[in-house]
């Protein structure tokens, strides 16, 4: 059944993971998101709601950079595997959204190396190191902390040359 306002029995209710790659893909293909929720037959919030709206707020207190005033990234950036990219082109911030953490903590850009000045975990600003790969093939190695932060798909700021 599909339903414009609240549906007590609605089972298809989105994850958190879902609800971030609806937010995150919008934003890197250059449009945005509205969800919409509607109050029960009391005018209040069913909890699923509330939860999926929370959990929301959870993570764009600490990754919204990556969300307002982004857009898709220039084409001369390739989107590594397992992750999205977002751009600020007056910031000149890329911001990389991990789906994948890396299990070894090592996420390698292709064709970064020379374009990036400084990297940071956008949720706590700490400092991730990068190092050009030992291949000499133009790719850039970030190194990650082994323990994954605690939101559901960390974001990496890269700060442009």
């Amino acid at each position: 059944m599909f339903s414009w306002g609240y549906y007590r029995d609605e089972n298809s209710w989105k994850t958190h993971r879902q609800l971030l790659d609806l937010l995150i893909t919008s934003t890197a293909n250059g449009g945005n998101l509205i969800l919409n929720v509607g109050p029960t037959g009391r005018g209040e919030f069913d909890y699923r709601a509330t939860n999926a709206l929370d959990s929301m707020a959870y993570w764009m207190h600490a990754n919204s950079k990556a969300i307002y005033n982004c857009t898709y990234a220039p084409a001369t950036y390739t989107v590594p595997e397992g992750t999205k990219l977002t751009y600020n082109a007056a910031a000149k911030k890329l911001y990389v959204h991990l789906f994948t953490y890396p299990a070894d903590g090592k996420l390698v850009l292709p064709g970064y190396n020379g374009k990036i000045r400084y990297s940071q975990l956008l949720n706590d600003h700490s400092e991730v190191i990068n190092k050009p790969s030992t291949a000499n093939d133009g790719d850039l190695v970030v190194t990650l902390p082994k323990k994954k932060p605690l939101y559901e798909i960390p974001v990496i700021e890269l700060d442009l040359k």
